[in-house]
């Protein structure tokens, strides 16, 4: 397992290399991994505050991330709890149908949703792309396993102390099913933060692109440029590492709370 860790990570630690470097040093060979000639300050600088400065698209990506996580997670969870934990006619034929729109590819239904969007004036805008993936099947599906979990005594003996279902939601499962809902949270961040297909349908305007789409087209302007490349990637994936990082016990948590359940 550790010769296989390093065989990944090599490739992360040449981009990383080659964003410390001068343009040409970048394919020497043999590689050095350590620069010969630092010029980490220089690329950083021009990646960051250049003439292509990288801290707008930051901010842009950091805002749709963090919503679409947030009310992604909270919709998934609202949703979860009332298959799971609320009793109603056709509750399972409803999540069947739910579970079916997931065998729907995304691919296949941009052509309705950009006519959606432009109709009803979303194009083109941060908020329109927040909603497009502020509902997740497999954010409900995951959770929903693990309200299932939560004894329905603790649900009985709230509702026979007054409790409503928000109550009993809020107080009493959600903290229960913590862990999962960070998981949820952190792998909704991570696909938020990397999705290029949506940005690049709905986003037109040069100031409201992602990371992603501002990473193409820093690529297509520097594209002999290696350095700055690299330095641009490591940059993009900084977010995800310090999430990962800070979240890295409880997605542990939730994996193995999962599978004592299963």
């Amino acid at each position: 397992m550790l010769a296989g860790s390093i065989a990944f990570l090599l490739p992360f630690f040449w981009m990383l290399s080659a964003s410390f470097k001068l343009e040409g040093e970048v394919f020497t060979y043999p590689i050095q991994w350590l620069p010969e000639h630092w010029n980490a300050w220089a690329n950083y600088k021009e990646v960051w505050v250049g003439k292509f400065p990288f801290y707008k698209y930051y901010w842009n990506s950091i805002k749709v991330t963090v919503a679409t996580t947030a009310i992604s997670a909270l919709v998934s969870a609202m949703a979860a709890y009332g298959f799971s934990k609320v009793q109603f006619k056709a509750s399972s034929y409803l999540f069947l149908i739910v579970l079916a729109t997931y065998m729907v590819p995304s691919q296949a239904i941009l052509i309705p949703q950009f006519i959606l969007y432009r109709y009803i004036g979303l194009f083109d805008s941060h908020i329109g792309l927040i909603l497009l993936s502020s509902f997740s099947v497999l954010g409900t599906f995951m959770l929903r396993q693990f309200f299932m979990g939560i004894h329905n005594e603790f649900i009985e003996s709230a509702k026979i102390d007054g409790a409503g279902h928000w109550t009993i939601f809020t107080k009493i499962a959600l903290p229960l099913v913590k862990p999962a809902i960070a998981t949820y949270a952190i792998l909704r961040f991570i696909w938020t933060w990397n999705d290029y297909q949506n940005p690049l349908i709905f986003l037109r305007t040069d100031k409201l692109y992602t990371i992603q789409l501002a990473m193409q087209k820093f690529t297509s302007i520097n594209g002999a440029f290696y350095s700055l490349i690299m330095t641009a990637a490591v940059s993009a994936i900084i977010p995800l590492l310090i999430i990962f990082v800070i979240g890295q016990k409880s997605v542990i948590e939730g994996i193995a709370t999962g599978g004592v359940k299963g």
